[in-house]
């Protein structure tokens, strides 16, 4: 906006301006709208760089938790975990990517038969119709290959933002973050990225942590927060970075030993 807009009359519809006790108006320019800045971590880069440095010793090359055979069955198991546990993933997929891995034998399966192998699972009825969705237009516009490319990912029925990144990141090898839960929780609570919605705290994220740990800080991030930094009560004694870690609710200041452990 260049000033106040003033609108253009005729003479005879001009009027003597009012007498008014506010200031007058000088035209000058509103400042333009900033856009929002991140918040900071709470962590230097020396503390960051020590914090990713044990998680690799800790796990040197972590995998996910989701079965899956290929790509296709990869981007099927991490839409049905919505809401699910990986391990309640794993139990409904089994029979069900033994008989259809690939597109095409998904849409052969059928809604009914695809929900009925996933019925354990919550939101069941809802993913198994965007599980044939989805397959439908893998086979119709993408040939029946998984995309590499988040944008295009997102546009298949039942794929987020999140999705797309695991998937682009575990079946083509990008460094991505995938703001989870246990990322999101993690990220605020500690005070690594404090964030109001994932998309915030995936951009500090990917701002903060050093490139050489990104592509694996996803995993590593997951499972510290599956299993040690809990939701309702962090194993404080079983955190290697414990004296790091700059929760208020932490309970115990000292790291516990770095157990390496194999994926």
């Amino acid at each position: 906006m260049t000033g106040v807009y003033k609108p253009v009359m005729s003479n005879f519809q001009q009027k003597k301006p009012k007498t008014s006790s506010q200031p007058a108006k000088t035209g000058k320019k509103r400042p333009a709208s900033r856009k929002k800045r991140l918040s900071r971590s709470r962590y230097n880069r020396a503390e960051i760089l020590e914090i990713f440095a044990r998680f690799k010793q800790q796990r040197n090359a972590p995998q996910g938790e989701l079965d899956h055979v290929n790509p296709f069955t990869l981007l099927v198991a991490v839409v049905l975990s919505a809401q699910a546990t990986d391990v309640g993933v794993n139990k409904a997929t089994k029979k069900l990517f033994e008989i259809a891995d690939t597109p095409e034998k998904m849409l052969a399966l059928g809604e009914d038969r695809v929900r009925e192998h996933i019925r354990t699972i919550g939101l069941y009825r809802n993913k198994a119709k965007n599980v044939i969705l989805l397959s439908k237009k893998l086979v119709e516009e993408f040939g029946s290959t998984i995309p590499a490319d988040r944008d295009l990912l997102v546009t298949l029925p039942g794929v987020g933002r999140k999705t797309a990144n695991v998937v682009v990141s575990m079946a083509f090898g990008q460094p991505t973050i995938a703001v989870d839960t246990h990322i999101f929780r993690i990220g605020n609570r500690i005070g690594l990225a404090p964030g109001k919605t994932p998309d915030e705290v995936e951009a500090i994220l990917e701002r903060i942590i050093p490139a050489e740990y990104l592509y694996h800080a996803h995993h590593w991030l997951i499972l510290h927060g599956r299993y040690v930094c809990k939701a309702r009560k962090p194993d404080c004694e079983a955190c290697i970075i414990a004296d790091l870690c700059k929760a208020k609710e932490k309970s115990c200041d000292v790291p516990a030993q770095i157990i390496k452990i194999e994926d």
